[in-house]
């Protein structure tokens, strides 16, 4: 069995990650992906406990007065955050707990859980960004320019992260974010 750990993975809209996280489950037997809670209504297809654990905001706000999350943060008016019984239970039981998180969050479970493994996914380029972003054709020319505006305040905390990863060939990006886990995640004799 091997040592469980905490990776966070995180980096700015459009670098990757999502992507990169995904390809995990299927190279890295003992991973699990962190499930983030959220007060928003389930959009189609979303299931409880796989998308997200959807709580009432009342719910939410009484777990988290109660220590109940390693990170929290209100984005477009809903309340977002990582549970941390969950991550702590399954690092017990030996598995690669990733969590996909922005910065914001990363400092938050930091302080809570100061072993976790910091990993930061960027593109070579803030021009290779903006093409990726463009391409997604998922927002509008002002959502581009915004999460451009945060991505640059992101590259700015770069040098906070442990590892950084340069998602310029998906495939090498893969296997480097595979090297980094199995470093971290010995096997015990």
């Amino acid at each position: 069995m091997r040592t469980g750990n905490l990776f966070i993975v995180s980096g700015p809209s459009g670098a990757g990650k999502g992507t990169l996280v995904e390809a995990l489950l299927d190279r890295v037997p003992d991973i699990w992906v962190s499930v983030s809670a959220t007060t928003r209504a389930p959009r189609p297809g979303e299931q409880e406990g796989v998308s997200y654990f959807f709580l009432t905001p009342h719910e939410f706000e009484r777990r988290a007065a109660g220590g109940e999350f390693l990170e929290s943060a209100t984005v477009h008016g809903s309340r977002y955050g990582t549970l941390r019984g969950p991550v702590e239970r399954r690092i017990r039981a030996g598995m690669q707990v990733v969590l996909e998180i922005d910065p914001q969050g990363a400092r938050q479970v930091l302080e809570q859980m100061p072993e976790a493994i910091l990993i930061f996914v960027k593109t070579r380029s803030i021009e290779d960004l903006k093409r990726r972003l463009r391409a997604r054709g998922t927002e509008t020319e002002a959502q581009v320019e915004l999460r451009l505006r945060n991505a640059e305040r992101e590259l700015g905390l770069v040098s906070g992260y442990k590892h950084v990863v340069i998602n310029d060939d998906v495939e090498r990006a893969i296997a480097e974010l595979v090297g980094i886990i199995d470093s971290y995640a010995e096997r015990d004799s």
